[in-house]
């Protein structure tokens, strides 16, 4: 069975961790095992981080720059470098490729997000395989993906992939960090998410010297992933060859099992494409009535309003303990919603001075967390 495969190689597995050089051997695998999978029938895609940590090697920098403008301009220097080295090696099997560079306003506006899954659509046709990156070059921090472990996770759910891999420079998961504690214990197959608390699994937030990831920014996109019905996977990046050998069944690295997945592409758009502005509390009576009524939330459930957010902007909904019960697009903003929380509908009229829409998120725009 044909299936479309998401892979997201990070900077520590692309390149030599005390000079930032690419390593090409690393490189050649995975571009020889993502020929053969598409060669085989599969839909591929290829989520690449290393611009910036490519970059600093061309212009000889010696750590990761901090200022936003020199980072921008490093990653532009880079990403054209990283694309030659990856069309030179894909065009000699005879695998055509292609660069898309996405910022977080291509999957949040909903326009965009069907325009991308439509340009993703025809590149596979093709016969494609498209190699992504966050577009460092022009991103601003309040549109940024902030990880490519993040933006894989995005871009599985936007494809309906059926595999994610998350390529790292450890073989799997472990119950703490395995480079620097002795005893920690190697896990290969989380059913739930929460499970890993469970487990007591400690997760540190640094990456290497050259990229921005870390574990918990994986378990983060294992999260997302999985919630949009994407079967994901923690293996080790310097082993490409892994990946078929997963495929195949070989239990190797940490699997992560697919949750149930929403069915319309309008609600799966709103629970795995947009991220949440700001919060709502709700009442005990709204949190039934959205839970397990399917009703719409209106303004009389509403107890506290946290964050500043617009009208079509994404909001979580939560209970009274903060815990999120669901999410969706908000039909007044948090300015607004201040003034008119826990009052009747036949209210907002009169405290706003113009007729409002009468749900504060209507059920077609809502979507339950599991």
């Amino acid at each position: 069975m044909n299936q479309t495969i998401v892979v997201k190689i990070g900077t520590s597995s692309l390149t030599n961790p005390t000079t930032g050089n690419l390593a090409l051997s690393t490189i050649a695998g995975l571009v020889e095992v993502l020929s053969r999978l598409r060669a085989a029938g599969n839909n591929v895609v290829l989520v690449s981080s290393g611009a910036v940590g490519v970059g600093c090697a061309r212009l000889g920098l010696q750590e990761r720059p901090r200022n936003i403008a020199v980072k921008q301009a490093v990653a532009a220097v880079g990403q054209g470098r990283l694309m030659r080295v990856y069309d030179d090696l894909f065009t000699s099997l005879q695998q055509p490729i292609a660069q898309v560079l996405l910022t977080r306003s291509d999957l949040v506006q909903r326009s965009r997000y069907v325009n991308a899954h439509n340009t993703f659509q025809a590149l596979l046709k093709l016969g494609v395989i498209p190699i992504v990156n966050e577009n460092d070059t022009v991103a601003i921090e309040e549109l940024k993906f902030g990880d490519n472990d993040t933006l894989s996770a995005r871009v599985a759910s936007l494809l309906e992939a059926d595999w994610l891999f998350l390529l790292t420079d450890v073989d799997r998961l472990y119950s703490a960090d395995p480079r620097s504690n002795p005893d920690a214990q190697p896990i290969t197959l989380v059913t739930r998410i929460d499970q890993l608390a469970e487990l007591e699994v400690q997760t540190g937030d640094r990456g290497s010297q050259w990229g921005t990831g870390g574990m918990i920014t994986k378990i983060a996109a294992a999260r997302i992933a999985t919630a949009a019905g994407v079967c994901t996977v923690i293996t080790e990046g310097r082993n490409p060859g892994n990946i078929e050998k997963i495929l195949a069944g070989e239990p190797l690295g940490t699997r992560f099992e697919p949750q149930p997945q929403h069915s319309n592409a309008r609600k799966r758009w709103i629970a795995h494409g947009l991220v949440p502005a700001g919060k709502i509390y709700l009442d005990r009576g709204a949190v039934s009535a959205i839970a397990q009524a399917g009703k719409s939330l209106l303004a009389a459930g509403i107890t506290q309003v946290e964050g500043e957010f617009h009208t079509s902007d994404a909001v979580q909904l939560c209970d009274a303990s903060g815990q999120e019960i669901a999410r969706g697009i908000v039909n007044y903003s948090s300015s607004e919603l201040k003034k008119i929380q826990g009052r009747q509908s036949a209210e907002i009229k009169i405290i706003l001075g113009y007729a409002g829409a009468e749900t504060v998120v209507h059920r077609d725009n809502l979507v339950l967390s599991r």
